[in-house]
């Protein structure tokens, strides 16, 4: 028999909604895996679509980014299905491996957003430096939700045995489409901006269209990432531009081209997409920075233009 859940009766199980958008593009099978494993149900807010950024645009303020207005919309898409909504509170994970600001405060942001509404939310807090591991946060979490350390303990191991088996898995398969022909084009861009189905992926899938093959920082051994970043800039602090840096670093010799993709404002992205820019100047780069409105003819065009730029410098035309 389980304990309480969060000091209420403990049956049934909670059911966790889960927003699609930001961290769950990195952390969709560790979060799904973990709750499965504990029994316990998860719901998944829809795909991103027009009104999910007017929805999520109404409750933010003007100077958010987009991704944040998008999370923002996804929460309010599961208000009132389910018990709670999963936003993890991730602060750093280690000496200069900081998080952006951002995934501290969207919990708080959120709660505070909701706060006339009888949903409840549940977060689970990853700290370093603070002396919160990952394993220590889902381990707590777990508690929480009334099973036993060793429940959550054997739950959130096999979760992440899953996610690491997973990602060498994506990342074997990006390998291969590296010896594929045609132009190979580095997308250095956060999960959370290329694999949204609104944003961006049709950045992706029109890239495709074109005969390119996509390759993507973000798939690449994590920790050998960030080992190489420091080539580039040892002082860079935010943990995944440091992965996506030293990601490019590693395929520079591999690419084409690249192309940065993230989402208007994001403050992080403005300053070390200028840096790739700078340190990678014998690569054509194509920077671009999506916004909410309507319409692709005008990023179909810059990625025609880039895409006839790689193959001139190729001697295709």
């Amino acid at each position: 028999m389980r304990k309480p859940i969060l000091g209420r009766p403990s049956s049934p199980p909670p059911v966790i909604g889960i927003p699609r958008a930001m961290l769950f593009y990195r952390y969709e099978i560790l979060w799904k895996n973990f709750f499965t494993a504990l029994g316990v149900k998860c719901v998944l807010s829809p795909q991103t679509n027009k009104d999910i950024i007017k929805q999520g645009t109404a409750v933010s303020i003007d100077e958010a980014c987009l991704s944040t207005k998008i999370f923002m919309g996804h929460v309010r898409s599961l208000i009132g299905k389910c018990d709670y909504i999963l936003i993890p509170r991730i602060s750093n994970f280690g000496i200069k491996r900081n998080m952006c600001t951002k995934f501290e405060a969207l919990y708080d942001i959120a709660r505070n957003t909701f706060r006339k509404t009888p949903q409840k939310f549940i977060s689970y807090n990853v700290d370093y430096l603070g002396g919160i591991t990952e394993e220590d946060a889902f381990t707590s979490l777990g508690e929480r939700l009334g099973f036993s350390r060793k429940q959550s303990l054997a739950s959130y191991r096999a979760a992440k045995k899953a996610e690491t088996d997973y990602l060498k898995n994506r990342i074997k398969l990006q390998e291969q489409d590296l010896k594929k022909k045609g132009l190979k084009i580095l997308i250095v861009s956060h999960s959370y901006v290329e694999m949204d189905p609104y944003i961006g992926k049709p950045v992706i899938s029109y890239l495709r269209k074109m005969g390119a093959v996509p390759v993507f920082a973000d798939l690449f051994d994590r920790k050998d990432a960030l080992k190489q970043s420091v080539k580039v800039s040892p002082t860079l602090k935010w943990e995944f531009s440091r992965e996506l840096v030293g990601s490019a670093y590693i395929y520079r010799d591999k690419i084409d081209g690249i192309i940065l993709l993230s989402a208007f404002p994001c403050g992080p992205d403005s300053m070390v997409n200028e840096m790739i820019i700078r340190r990678f100047s014998g690569k054509p780069i194509l920077n671009m920075v999506l916004d909410d409105q309507d319409g692709t003819a005008g990023v179909e065009t810059r990625l025609e233009s880039f895409i006839d730029i790689l193959k001139f410098k190729g001697g295709e035309l």
